[in-house]
């Protein structure tokens, strides 16, 4: 059974503007090995040069986040839905 990747909107153009994709993968990390070779635009904002997940960018299983389970060695149960949330940095300093 797929595994849903839900695309954030920042990053759709890179995935032929789909909100979803559905892949195979039985870890986070194979899943987001095939959604990047059906659309390999997406690798340089997703991955570094050196394969490794950017600093910048939060994957959540459900509603849990990786970085607090096995990260990319996380298991996905078959019919998961996975979420790439990229973090937002900037905005105005309170005064």
């Amino acid at each position: 059974m797929p595994v849903t990747i839900h695309i954030p909107t920042a990053l759709r153009s890179y995935a032929a503007d789909h909100a979803s994709v559905d892949v195979e993968g039985a870890t986070v990390g194979a899943a987001l090995t095939a959604l990047t070779t059906q659309y390999p635009d997406l690798s340089k904002h997703l991955r570094t040069a050196d394969g490794s997940l950017r600093s910048f960018v939060n994957v959540y299983l459900e509603d849990e986040d990786i970085r607090y389970l096995d990260k990319e060695a996380t298991a996905v149960p078959d019919g998961a839905s996975l979420s790439i949330v990229p973090s937002i940095a900037g905005g105005l300093r309170a005064r």
